[in-house]
């Protein structure tokens, strides 16, 4: 048998740091339907929003 570990390769970027933030209905709404929309994750979209306004910020 092999020594070597069986799974997933490890990430070149891992995202180990967790935020949790609270939103009203009608924000979620709106992080759904761009996830429905982009066929991505909530997680996928934040990030991309943090890009976004950073982006933004530094011009």
């Amino acid at each position: 048998m092999s020594s070597k570990k069986m799974g997933r390769p490890p990430s070149d970027n891992p995202k180990s740091d967790i935020i949790r933030i609270r939103v009203d209905q009608a924000t979620l709404s709106k992080l759904d339907a761009c996830t429905e929309k982009l066929n991505t994750t909530r997680s996928d979209i934040v990030r991309k929003g943090i890009e976004k306004m950073y982006d933004d910020l530094q011009k």
